[in-house]
């Protein structure tokens, strides 16, 4: 009768269990109304641009967020403080092997491995971060509120095999030097 009870009161206990894990909501990112810009500085000044948002979705377990994946389509990458031929010339410097070679590596991708609560709304972020093949972690704040989530993550261009003009790979390059790192900003809408 023991080994009953005992069987009965396991068997409860994996399904309420279960059914603890399974509260998870996954929002799926509305990829036409999100934006993700990005701004890259050099020694005398900066260029900003987009790049679009291929597929997206954060996971919730009630209100607190819990994980989440995004894909960028990299073909899109382009620049938005420029017209005509410099524009040109620059947006296919950046999808060119010197930065980006969007013809190897169409897309980049973010997989959110821990979220920590940081406050009301707010939470610090660290995620798998891959582009040009290669992977590295990236910690951010992430604000949601209501159906929308910001985000600005700082990039090391270098982690990724993106060492055009850096002053860690090449000397002497004085105003041609361009830093390292880079801003993202993601605008989600869910």
């Amino acid at each position: 009768m023991k080994k009953r009870i005992f069987k009965s009161v396991m068997v409860l206990a994996v399904v309420f269990g279960t059914a603890a894990f399974t509260d998870i909501e996954t929002k799926k990112v509305d990829t036409e109304k999100s934006k993700v810009t990005w701004k890259g500085y050099k020694v005398t000044g900066s260029h900003e641009g987009t790049v679009a948002l291929k597929s997206g979705e954060l996971q919730f377990d009630s209100d607190k967020l819990v994980g989440g994946n995004f894909t960028v389509d990299m073909t899109t990458l382009g620049s938005t403080d420029l017209e005509g031929d410099y524009k040109t010339k620059l947006d296919g410097h950046l999808k060119s092997d010197d930065f980006f070679g969007v013809e190897n590596y169409p897309t980049a991708t973010l997989e959110i491995t821990k979220v920590e609560a940081a406050g009301k709304n707010a939470y610090e972020v660290t995620g798998d971060l891959t582009i040009k093949g290669k992977t590295n972690p990236v910690t951010f704040d992430l604000s949601v509120y209501g159906n929308k989530a910001t985000a600005t993550v700082k990039v090391d261009r270098t982690k990724y095999d993106i060492s055009y003009k850096s002053g860690n790979f090449f000397e002497n390059l004085g105003d041609n030097l361009i830093y390292d790192e880079f801003d993202i900003e993601v605008y989600l809408f869910f």
